[in-house]
């Protein structure tokens, strides 16, 4: 089993950044990909962006993409989520989440095993 812990989260003008964060432990040796998904009041829970825990390979949702970057550090079992030029529509809860299983792409939260707490991501006009 995995544990994990998000931080980061806050109360953001719109154009502005944050960098989220998410630390892994347990059996992270078993993770194959980290992955970051978000759910706004009344929306289902949507992808954001997925990276390979070995090689760094990342994937993003068309709508983050040349915004967000998802990055790890092994090290420090640690996935970051850097988030620039956020939007409005950007508030959520940030979840972030471990898949163990089944290689390392995806973008179905059905597919990830072990979840944080989630952290708000509020984004004012």
């Amino acid at each position: 089993q995995v544990q994990l812990v998000e931080s980061g989260g806050g109360l953001v003008q719109a154009g502005g950044s944050l960098r989220l964060s998410c630390v892994a432990s347990g059996r992270t040796s078993n993770n194959y990909a980290m992955g970051w998904f978000r759910q706004a009041p009344g929306k289902e829970r949507e992808f954001v962006a997925v990276i390979r825990w070995s090689g760094g390979s990342a994937a993003y949702a068309d709508s983050v993409k040349g915004r967000f970057t998802i990055s790890r550090d092994n090290a420090k079992n640690t996935v970051y989520l850097q988030m620039n030029r956020l939007k409005p529509e950007d508030t959520a809860v940030y979840y972030c989440a471990a898949k163990v299983s089944g290689g390392w792409y995806s973008r179905s939260s059905d597919d990830f095993g072990s979840w944080g707490q989630g952290t708000q991501v509020t984004v004012s006009s």
